[in-house]
Formats: structure tokens, C-alpha cells, sequence
């Protein structure tokens, strides 16, 4: 009697596996609810409150990744696992997410961070195949390949239906690279690791949310003090038109040049410069001195007028509409989304848009100071 509890109580505090229904995201949802179980694109998207053309672009990408055996695979037991839970349409679509994380998941979460760490490294892979029941990540080239991680074929297939990783080389065993969703996930881990760890202390750590869409480095810029170029920490994630310039066309060239992209960096230093942007706290300067009381000239901003008299000419020289989307993706660095939304344009409008602003203003730095490259401080 007393083995039996004793083996009854080891198997109970046994950590669980998780299962595939709480490990995939909204598309692979969407997915299995559309092909699956029969559930219309429209009544998807009420639910998830998008457009429907959105959910069947999910659904089209998860179609043509199929090819793939390993997720496949995945996706085959997931809809296996949906059947034995489903009683109705509405089931599935109700499945609760778990908000407290066991053991189990805390110890996945610890390998998927190791793993994605170690897929970050440069020529960096994983190798993983049905036929084998772990997933090896390798790096290097040729012979100077070494092996850096090992992992269950199961954990590798879960974070394939995150799309953190992707296929770069199909055969026998497939090779798969990290994702810039990958990346994204790795800096968001990392940052929820350092909040919750005991050396925090007092420390400002960022929102985990946040840091994942951050990426530091250095850029020169000029120094209103001295006038001389001067290296920053800057993030250079953190404009709308950088984001936009690591994206390529169907030719593998970036969609935005360095020269478009030197020009928008241009405008909103200009910006910054002429300090018209809107003050966070109350403006006391003209109330400490007392000559200066009710004296609103034309520098209202207190920034360079020089730079006002740049920045109204390039805006000028844009007009109306070109001259809006630049002020707004790169002085406000307001997303693309939200500019098509206030201006009234229609969905995925306003890249090409923007290009055309960036092509005249280009045009206007050329003609005006002969060059965009010769920043005026």
C-alpha cells in the first residue's frame, strides 16, 4: 500500500508535457478553426477583431509552409488534439490560455531561450529531422563545425509553429535558421528574465514588450553646443523609416536606398534642431526673466532658426500629402498603419507613398545644398 501511494504521489508531481493546443499562436489558431473545423474567414475575424483578408493571409502562409514534414507534423497533431477536445464549433474557439506557468513550461521556456541564444550566433543552424528524436544546433562551416546545443524534436517543432525558426535547407536532415520573430522573442525573454531575476534591485529595466522591438547602436549626429559630429547610443529600431529600410524587394534590393534614407534622417534632425515638437511639461522660460514676458516671436520653439527655415522648405518643396506622411514617419515616428488610418489612404498605401516623398526630397537637398550627405548643424 504505502509503494503505491508513494508511486501515485511521484507520478502526480511528475511535470506535465504541454500540450500543442497552448503553445500555438493566433495564426496557427486561426488555421486549424478555418481548415479544420469548418469555421467561416468572416466569423474568425469578428472574433479576433481583424479584416478577414488578414486571416486569410495568415492562413495562406501556414498553406505554404505545409511543405515542410516537421510542421506538418506539428499541425497534424494539433488537430488531432483539437478533436478530442472539441464538442462544438465554439469550443476551440474558447480554449483559454494558462496564465499560471508549471514547472514544465518554466523549464521550456529556460531551453528555448538557451536555444534561440545559441541559434543568434554567427553561422549558426539547427538540424532536425522526423527520423531522429532530438534536434541538434550546430555552427560554423565545412569541417569547423561544432555542436553548441541539444534539444527535443518536439521543442524544436513548438518553436517552428511560433515561426521563431524557419527552413534554409531542405533534405534528409533540415536545416533551420532563427527568425527576426525569433529575435524579437529572444530580446522579450531576456528582458522578462532580468525584471524578474533577484539582482535587479532598483535598476530601470524596460518593459519586456518594449525591448523587443529595440536594437542599440551608434550613430553620429551633430552637437547643437559645439557644432562638431559626436557618437550616440541610439535605437535604430526606433523609426518607422529604419524599419521600413530593412525590408528588400522581389530582386533582394532594400525597398529604401541609403541616400532616401540619409534624407529622412535629415528632415528629423532638422526637426529636432528647431524643437518643434510638443513639450511635455509647462515652458517657464519666458516667465523667469521678466524683460522677456509676452515677447512670442517668430523661434516659438526655442530650437535653431535655421533649422525651422530648413525644415519649412523641405516641407515646402514636398507639399501636401508628401509632405504630411514625412513629417509624420520621420519627425513623430508614427507608424505607417495609424498614417494610412488618419489620412484616409487605403491599407499598405502608404510605403509607396513615403518612397515618393523620400525621392523628392532627396531631389530638394541636391538641388539646395548639393548633396544629402552634408548635414548643416
Amino acid at each position: 500500500m504505502l509503494d503505491s501511494k508513494q508511486s501515485e504521489l511521484k507520478s502526480n508531481n511528475k511535470p506535465k508535457p504541454v500540450s500543442y493546443l497552448t503553445t500555438c499562436n493566433t495564426t496557427i489558431r486561426e488555421y486549424i478553426d478555418h481548415v479544420e473545423n469548418g469555421i467561416p474567414l468572416r466569423e474568425i475575424a469578428k472574433r479576433d477583431g481583424v479584416h478577414p483578408s488578414t486571416v486569410m493571409r495568415r492562413i495562406r502562409k501556414i498553406e505554404n509552409r505545409r511543405d515542410d514534414p516537421l510542421l506538418d507534423d506539428a499541425l497534424i497533431r494539433i488537430s488531432k488534439q483539437s478533436q478530442r477536445i472539441l464538442t462544438s464549433k465554439e469550443a476551440f474557439m474558447n480554449i483559454p490560455h494558462p496564465k499560471s506557468f508549471n514547472e514544465a513550461q518554466v523549464k521550456i521556456n529556460k531551453d528555448i531561450m538557451r536555444v534561440l541564444r545559441r541559434l543568434s550566433e554567427k553561422n549558426a543552424f539547427m538540424v532536425m529531422s522526423l527520423e531522429l528524436q532530438k534536434a541538434v544546433v550546430m555552427r560554423g562551416s565545412g569541417k569547423a563545425q561544432i555542436r553548441s546545443a541539444v534539444l527535443s524534436r518536439e521543442l524544436g517543432q513548438k518553436m517552428l509553429l511560433k515561426d521563431w525558426i524557419e527552413c534554409s535547407h531542405a533534405g534528409k536532415f533540415d536545416k533551420y535558421a532563427i527568425t527576426n520573430t525569433g529575435r524579437a522573442r529572444l530580446k522579450r525573454m531576456i528582458a522578462e528574465h532580468e525584471v524578474d531575476s533577484d539582482n535587479a534591485g532598483f535598476d530601470e529595466f524596460a518593459s519586456p514588450f518594449l525591448e523587443q522591438h529595440r536594437e542599440w547602436g551608434q550613430r553620429s549626429v551633430n552637437s547643437t553646443d559645439t557644432g562638431q559630429r559626436k557618437q550616440i547610443r541610439v535605437n535604430l529600431r526606433e523609426s518607422p523609416l529604419n524599419m521600413l529600410g530593412r525590408k528588400t524587394n522581389k530582386d533582394g534590393k532594400p525597398f529604401l536606398c541609403r541616400d532616401l534614407l540619409n534624407a529622412g534622417e535629415r528632415l528629423r534632425e532638422d526637426f529636432e534642431l528647431a524643437q518643434l515638437g510638443p513639450r511635455v511639461t509647462q515652458n517657464w522660460d519666458r516667465f523667469l526673466v521678466g524683460s522677456d514676458r509676452g515677447n512670442f516671436g517668430s523661434n516659438e520653439g526655442g530650437g535653431s532658426s535655421s533649422a525651422q527655415n530648413r525644415l519649412s522648405k523641405a516641407l515646402t518643396a514636398l507639399g501636401p500629402g508628401l509632405g504630411d506622411i514625412a513629417l509624420r514617419c520621420c519627425c513623430f515616428l508614427e507608424g505607417l498603419e495609424a498614417t494610412e488610418k488618419r489620412m484616409g489612404w487605403s491599407a499598405r498605401s502608404g510605403k509607396i507613398v513615403l518612397l515618393i516623398a523620400l525621392q523628392r526630397l532627396r531631389m530638394h537637398y541636391e538641388e539646395a545644398y548639393g548633396g544629402v550627405s552634408d548635414r548643416i548643424g
